[in-house]
């Protein structure tokens, strides 16, 4: 907390803002703590608060109007809808998924009155934030809890049913940059630019944000090649790409090669002296006795300590035929050089850090009179409301023999320092042929003031402290008692599912209401809801639009199921049940409640929660997964196309009758579902959670199917039922008996 105070004070005196990231799902038992945190940050002076948890961010809102409240990029907010939604609710800035467009984005900022934030710089989640449980699932590490173990950069094989089609990082994209593109962005509105910034160095932070800043002010699209260098040299996973942010099919989304820092290319090996230990290259880039590089599959890092042309040692060089000394590994002539560190970067990079260089421009008033005490005030240009006004203790004399100038009183008092302050102006009113004793207390003075002047600051940022109203949350009666829901993922055209048993509810996705070919099938169903894709933008968007004032005239349709608090904005004029899909990110009963005080008549809570977490929350109106394939990641991106969009001349392997699935080191295998109308593939664990209806309280038991045939789902239905579980090398209990 002392850390945090220092941070802010810092930032503060350089008028700078400082938001705390409070954007982590928050179970019952931590609501205190994490209130208690943010309610110590507002009386610091933070200037803004970002968060996942709609319950925690409700309470935030409704307690400390005065401080804003953003929403994370957690929150998968990739609509207008769903933007309009945190508005009303107060939210004052929204940081948007990163799987948007321009065109969407501007669509956004035109239609609405929060603030926008976008990000434009960094690593790129290859899943929604928010939707992605692989980490979670696979080692109790959740990325909604800030624990994400990066799963997405190890390595997978690609099948198609036992074919291998395709291997390597296939899931670890590129990090973005968005240099051609910040132009538009300010041009469309938005507010804000997020640049990722989790682990990386000081110097990733100085050269990223400067180039970055200097593309803002000047908002230009002429970019020079040598700023891309830079930041490529920074850090990049085999170079960057623009993400979503084109209109246009991107392949260049992934690099399949390696996970980590790639580095610049500096040129091939062309000798290898094995017994002196040297290469032989001629570097296309400049290289410096410092810099660090790799060599083809070597695993090793070679920090450069020799440049050697014609017998004699270089610091630096480029375009000559060098050898480069002290390499030993597994090198091979033709073996591609890469430099990870550039020593000349960082140089440039720690002297922008490492003293001083933010100015904050203050306006001075001295009077200097004889016979009387010097007055001095100093204020900030930009708020003349905050000043310095001191009557002092030195009285100026008569000058016998040389009196003290103007010109030397503000050299003095423009010596400012180390501090942040510099003068803008300085106004003196004294009289002529006045001589001052000691120079030194002038020194002091300006020191007292500037000192007094930024304590002022501090003393003004900070806030009252407020007694937090946290009101228990209430759920409403129970509905359901023991009741099983069904979620048939894929629909089995050869299946007769009249012989399905002892199902309550029956969820069915959007898209097979769509064709003919499914009419009949659902027909035969009762008590049916309409189960909504994880992610609608303008395609299904359009599609629902068109198509669901007919679906409900042609089935009968008791409710829907929705994945996105956007998808309230369609759904609630239709006098419906809603069900709030696991999407929500449950976890307290806080958030529980505001969904349903919004219209919500039942929700599934989360799936990361434990068997003690999910016995905190209220169990009326609740649902649970005990059954099923979990969905672990949710991309905007086909692994089959290898493209974040559809694209003409693409093989449409996802319309053929093939299973795909990714294969990881353990060899296990996720069954992938690519959905062709918003390119969005759905990733679903290798193992079947199965967990007994005993060991949670709830009142409504979920089974969601992928390929079980109907005697297999009655079996399931059954064993739910009687609150057995099913057990095997191929089923876990899930997040049960795991702490995330």
């Amino acid at each position: 907390m002392s850390e945090l105070e220092q941070a802010i004070n810092y930032a503060k005196v350089r008028n700078v803002k400082t938001f705390l990231t409070l954007n982590i799902l928050i179970k019952n038992n931590e609501i205190k703590e994490a209130l208690a945190l943010a309610s110590k940050a507002y009386e610091l002076g933070i200037d803004a608060l970002i968060v996942q948890d709609l319950g925690l961010a409700k309470i935030l809102i409704d307690n400390f109007p005065d401080l804003p409240i953003h929403a994370s990029t957690q929150m998968t907010v990739h609509n207008l809808d769903g933007v309009l939604a945190l508005q009303n609710l107060g939210f004052k800035r929204v940081v948007l998924a990163r799987e948007l467009s321009i065109k969407e984005i501007e669509h956004i900022c035109k239609n609405s009155n929060v603030e926008i934030e976008v990000f434009v710089h960094g690593a790129l989640c290859i899943s929604y934030s928010g939707r992605c449980l692989i980490s979670s699932v696979i080692g109790g590490r959740s990325g909604n809890r800030g624990k994400c173990a990066q799963a997405c950069r190890l390595p997978y094989k690609l099948l198609q049913d036992n074919k291998i089609i395709d291997n390597g990082y296939l899931l670890s994209a590129r990090d973005i940059c968005s240099l051609d593109y910040i132009k538009k962005l300010i041009e469309i509105g938005v507010d804000s630019f997020k640049i990722e910034g989790r682990m990386k160095s000081p110097e990733y932070v100085s050269i990223v944000t400067n180039t970055y800043r200097h593309y803002i002010d000047n908002a230009t699209t002429n970019i020079d090649n040598q700023d891309i260098k830079n930041l490529a040299q920074t850090f990049n996973r085999g170079g960057f790409s623009h993400g979503h942010l084109s209109n246009e099919p991107s392949t260049k989304l992934v690099y399949p090669i390696k996970p980590n820092n790639a580095g610049i290319f500096i040129g091939t090996v062309s000798q290898f002296n094995h017994k002196k230990s040297y290469i032989t290259t001629t570097p296309k880039e400049e290289i410096s006795i410092g810099d660090t590089i790799i060599i083809g599959k070597d695993e090793n890092k070679y920090t450069i300590s020799e440049i050697v042309l014609n017998n004699k040692n270089l610091k630096s060089c480029i375009n000559q035929k060098v050898e480069i000394g002290r390499i030993k590994g597994k090198i091979n002539i033709g073996d591609s050089i890469y430099r990870i560190h550039s020593k000349n970067l960082s140089n440039i990079a720690q002297n922008s850090y490492s003293k001083e260089f933010i100015r904050v421009p203050i306006n001075g008033e001295i009077t200097i009179k004889k016979n009387s005490n010097i007055k001095v005030k100093i204020s900030l240009v930009n708020n003349p409301n905050i000043y310095i006004y001191k009557e002092t203790n030195i009285t100026p004399e008569q000058a016998i023999t040389t009196p003290i100038t103007k010109e030397r009183l503000i050299k003095q008092f423009y010596k400012t320092g180390n501090t942040p302050f510099e003068f803008s102006h300085l106004d003196i009113d004294m009289d002529n042929d006045i001589y001052i004793s000691n120079i030194s207390l002038i020194n002091e003075l300006r020191r007292n003031l500037l000192n007094d002047l930024e304590n002022l600051i501090i003393n003004n940022s900070k806030r009252k402290h407020k007694d937090i109203k946290l009101n228990n949350p209430k759920s409403a009666n129970t509905i359901n008692n023991n009741r099983i829901s069904l979620l048939l993922n894929i629909l089995n055209k050869n299946y007769d599912y009249t012989k399905l048993s002892n199902v309550d509810n029956i969820y069915i996705p959007f898209k097979y209401y769509l064709t003919k070919d499914y009419q009949e099938i659902i027909k035969t169903f009762k008590s049916t809801y309409i189960y909504f894709p994880s992610i609608i933008k303008d395609k299904y968007h359009n599609l629902i639009t068109k198509n669901l004032d007919n679906i409900l005239n042609l089935f009968n349709i008791d409710g829907f199921v929705i994945s996105n608090l956007s998808d309230l904005q369609f759904t609630k004029k239709y006098n419906k049940k809603i069900v709030g899909n696991y999407t929500f990110n449950i976890y307290n009963n806080y958030t529980k409640s505001i969904f349903e005080n919004l219209g919500i008549n039942k929700i599934t809570i989360s799936p990361e929660l434990n068997k003690s977490d999910l016995n905190t929350m209220t169990c009326n109106n609740s649902e649970f997964i005990v059954y099923g394939n979990l969905p672990v990641m949710v991309l905007n991106y086909c692994p089959l196309g290898k493209s974040n969009k559809c694209y003409n001349n693409c093989s449409k392997y996802c319309l053929k009758n093939f299973h795909f699935y990714l294969k990881d080191r353990m060899g296990l295998n996720f069954r992938i579902i690519p959905d062709n109308i918003e390119t969005i593939t759905t990733v679903y664990n290798s193992k079947i959670t199965s967990i007994s209806a005993n060991d949670i309280p709830f009142k409504s038991y979920r089974i969601d199917i992928l390929n079980e045939n109907i005697g297999e789902i009655n079996n399931i239905i059954l064993n739910v039922k009687n609150g057995n579980k099913l057990t095997g090398n191929s089923y876990t209990n899930g997040n049960l008996n795991k702490n995330v």
